[in-house]
């Protein structure tokens, strides 16, 4: 018999401790609203207002990226909660926002060389900035360019492409686990296992290792379309749709824009337009994709929510995606698109929004 191995890097310990850390800072403004400082739990100040807007961590688990004002001028570096003050002006920056610690680790950027690398919570370098690209620790887990070339992308808008260089995937020693592993954000870090042979598992890929073995992940494309055939739409009746919705639905509805609504009271009053859409979906007819993406925090933005989102407010895609099923009318006449959302939850996919090209939602 095959063995196999599930190997949980961080998920039982150091994933669960950074995602309901009760010793969590947090953040919050001056009198003028204009800086940022941090509280603990009791509402004690442990870092006095002194920091910029461009700091976007509002929860201080261990390392954060920071920007203060100084004189005429402005200074960025990350800190510890013990006040170790590391990596000045070596700033990582996406999408006009410093980078978010994750699993206790966040990453930095060589100004000199423009190349990556990483800090652990107690502000130690543990990855050295010799990469080009390197994605947030995922499960003790990083995706890792070496030696490509940027290329800056037509338009002169900053955007910019990678040409050339090494993928890897690699752990949090930089030690190499996988070679030549492209980068897909289709991969659940958190489902690892690893084997002597490749597995069967349809939901599955598997990737030999410099070691021997196969590391295998589930894909999360895979994962939805198997749950939603065998899980969803093999039943569509109310009670089966009551145990795969979130417990609160969010719909677009005309003149009033993004709706909230109990999930059954939304089914109870709009079950026939949900099961005919969702049946249209098991005809070889119909139309439709589905995309990938994160929970969208200015329309998701209630409690219920706060668990799907890291300590600066962005989606973690990594572990939750949202799945969106985009389904094209009929008649070709017609305009518009049926969006049906599922995020993915600790208790499998649930629905959780509904727009209608129609605007007939109740």
């Amino acid at each position: 018999m095959k063995q196999t191995i599930l190997v949980y890097i961080f998920l039982s310990l150091n994933c669960g401790l950074f995602a309901q850390n009760k010793d969590s800072w947090i953040s919050f403004w001056d009198k003028d609203t204009t800086h940022i400082g941090f509280k603990d739990q009791k509402g004690n100040i442990k870092i006095e207002p002194k920091f910029m807007s461009l700091t976007i961590a509002h929860k201080f688990d261990a390392i954060i990226a920071v920007a203060e004002d100084v004189k005429d001028t402005w200074k960025s570096y990350y800190i510890t909660k013990n006040g170790k003050i590391v990596g000045r002006d070596s700033m990582y920056v996406y999408d006009n926002g410093f980078d978010c610690e994750n699993e206790g680790f966040i990453r930095f950027k060589d100004p000199r060389t423009d190349q990556m690398g990483l800090f652990n919570g107690e502000g130690k370098i543990i990855i050295p900035a010799e990469y080009s690209a390197l994605t947030k620790v995922r499960n003790g887990m990083i995706i890792a360019l070496k030696g490509a070339e940027k290329i800056k992308d037509p338009g002169g808008d900053g955007h910019f492409s990678w040409a050339g260089g090494k993928e890897y995937l690699i752990n949090t020693n930089n030690k190499i686990l996988i070679e030549n592993f492209g980068y897909n954000d289709e991969l659940n870090f958190y489902s690892l296992q690893k084997s002597k042979e490749p597995g069967k598992e349809e939901v599955r890929e598997y990737f030999r290792g410099i070691d021997g073995e196969y590391y295998s992940f589930v894909n999360f494309d895979k994962e939805f379309k198997l749950w939603l055939k065998a899980n969803l739409l093999s039943d569509l009746s109310k009670d089966n749709l009551l145990q795969h919705f979130f417990d609160t639905i969010t719909y677009w509805k005309e003149p009033n824009g993004w709706t909230k609504e109990s999930k059954t009271k939304f089914i109870n009053q709009n079950y026939k337009f949900i099961k005919t859409k969702l049946q249209e979906l098991t005809s070889k007819n119909c139309e439709y994709f589905i995309s990938t993406d994160g929970l969208n925090r200015f329309i998701f933005d209630t409690s219920e929510f706060e668990t799907y989102f890291n300590n600066c407010n962005e989606p973690k895609e990594w572990i939750y995606p949202v799945k969106n099923i985009v389904i094209s009318p009929k008649n070709k006449l017609d305009s518009g698109q049926d969006h049906f959302e599922f995020l993915r939850t600790d208790k499998g996919y649930k629905l959780i929004s509904i727009s209608a090209a129609k605007n007939n939602l109740k």
